[in-house]
């Protein structure tokens, strides 16, 4: 059902993304970290409520990864585009996600079939974008020239990359099994 709790969150999550967007644009950081947290929090709450209540729909296991990209990728373009994290690791998070829509989409033609399953390493490189994010808000809150450590930049795209090349060996798996069959 579309209309569920956990999906009416997910669809919040989604409609606070312009209003996020804004206070990155006009460098009300304060308010973005409000806003990153209400929807860290949506986030959080709707899978788990979808769990516990039994809630889990198609529509919403397709619906959350897609409102996770969405501010994901919102955040890294305004934040590289103010120098708050380097280009080139935006150019490592939306090139994966590309690749991985992509091959999903590859997949489907060759399978008819549309399976996505996060891996670990997939959800642990969302999750180090979502805590760099929000490491990058709070920061700026906190003034007095803090800044994230550069090893971290590194580590979200390491980890980004790793779970790039783990789907896309995984999608070739599928593709091939489908083939010789």
């Amino acid at each position: 059902m579309v209309g569920n709790v956990p999906n009416l969150l997910t669809l919040t999550r989604i409609l606070l993304l312009p209003f996020f967007a804004a206070t990155l644009i006009y460098k009300e950081y304060d308010y973005a970290l409000m806003l990153f947290i209400v929807a860290s929090i949506t986030d959080i709450l709707d899978g788990l409520i979808a769990r516990i209540k039994n809630q889990i729909t198609y529509f919403g296991t397709i619906l959350d990864p897609v409102a996770d990209k969405f501010f994901i990728i919102t955040s890294f373009v305004l934040m590289s585009n103010f120098s708050l994290i380097p280009k080139w690791l935006t150019v490592i998070v939306i090139s994966k996600d590309i690749i991985v829509i992509t091959g999903c989409l590859i997949v489907y033609i060759v399978t008819n079939k549309l399976v996505i399953e996060p891996s670990f390493l997939g959800k642990a490189s969302s999750t180090s974008q979502f805590i760099m994010i929000g490491l990058v808000l709070l920061l700026l809150n906190l003034g007095d020239g803090i800044i994230v450590p550069y090893f971290l930049f590194v580590l979200v795209a390491v980890l980004t990359s790793a779970a790039g090349i783990d789907y896309v060996y995984k999608g070739l798996k599928v593709a091939n099994s489908e083939s010789t069959e």
